[in-house]
Order: C-alpha cells, then structure tokens, then sequence
C-alpha cells in the first residue's frame, strides 16, 4: 500500500502533511448484488477488493478510504458525497484510529467517534452499522495508543448496541505478514478481508 501516507511525525493540526481519499463504487451499473460501503484508511482500501473477491460475488465492496482524522473539517462532506454516489447499501463497517495522531486519545477521541457514529446512524439510517476495531501497528508508542482507541470504540458500540468486527486482534496473528508495519502484504489483507466476510 506504498501509495498511501502513514503520518509517522507528531504534527498538531487536523490535516496531515498529504491528505488523500480513495473512493470505489464497485460495478457501479450494478444495482442486485449486495453492498457494503466500507469507511475506513489505507487497510480499508487493501481489504476492500480483497473482500468482494472473496465473497465469490455476493457482496460488492464499496469505499471511501482516506487519511482524513475525526476532527477533519471535509470529512462528513466527503463521506457524503461517496454516500450520493453509491446510492444504497445494506452495511457500513466504519473505521478511523491510524490517522488524526494529533488528538488526544481518550476524551478527545472518544467525543469524536461517538460524533462521527452519531453522524454514521442518521446518514446511513437505512443500513447496518458496523465498528470496526483499528490493526495492529509495529510501532510501541502507537500501539499503545491503537489499543486505547479501540477501547473507545468498543465503549461506543456498547453506547450504540452497534456490533464490533475485531481486526485488531487478527491484525497481531498476522503480525509477520506486515509491508512497513501498518500496511500488509496481500495475505495479510486476505486474512483481514475473511474476518470482515
């Protein structure tokens, strides 16, 4: 996934150095196959094929992957405007903790997620939400702040009753499977996109 931005330094605004979207409507003509709209990073736009490969087509993977943190200003217009796009879908599977490092990760990014989960409910009310928990990093003073954002997350979901997809977990069995230590090689995505199946 070298063509994505991973934020390594501290910086203290809500725009990374180099901001990016990746958006996908998969087979967009397309309107009897199941659709999941995946929001998420970098390892969402790695997942995302992977998944509707491995669905055997029955489900079509859409995205919106970006390095847009939760208190970036364009971040619900740009999900928006996907959203208008695609048309409908039956599951959003809603992740963002690899970027936005500028934030404070309890109360900070706790107030923040929940926004952004209130935003998810009343723009997708007519679909499934599902969290999804952020992966491993091989970096320790990340990790630690990955593992203090999931548990935000899952406080949320429990807030919410919104079901959890635990990649965090898979993420560290697949540990060895890592490119850079954030994105994975095609079989780690490949484990990643069988847990979200």
């Amino acid at each position: 996934m070298s063509s994505f931005t991973y934020e390594k330094g501290n910086i203290c605004t809500p725009l990374e150095t180099y901001e990016w979207d990746n958006t996908w409507i998969d087979q967009a003509n397309n309107k009897d196959t199941p659709r999941v709209l995946y929001i998420g990073d970098s390892i969402s736009c790695g997942i995302r094929r992977i998944a509707t490969e491995r669905s055997g087509g029955k489900l079509l993977f859409d995205g919106f992957g970006s390095s847009k943190a939760l208190d970036n200003p364009y971040l619900y217009d740009a999900i928006s405007l996907l959203a208008a796009q695609e048309g409908c879908r039956r599951v959003v599977l809603f992740n963002n903790g690899l970027h936005g490092w500028h934030l404070e990760d309890t109360c900070e990014y706790l107030s923040l997620y929940e926004k952004a989960v209130e935003f998810m409910t009343k723009r997708f009310s007519d679909s499934a939400i599902v969290l999804v928990l952020t992966t491993s990093v091989q970096n320790d003073e990340r990790e630690k702040r990955v593992i203090v954002r999931n548990e935000a997350v899952n406080s949320v979901a429990k807030k919410y009753g919104l079901p959890v997809i635990d990649l965090y977990t898979v993420s560290k069995k697949l540990s060895s499977l890592h490119s850079d230590g954030v994105h994975f090689i095609r079989e780690g995505y490949e484990g990643l996109a069988d847990k979200i199946l």
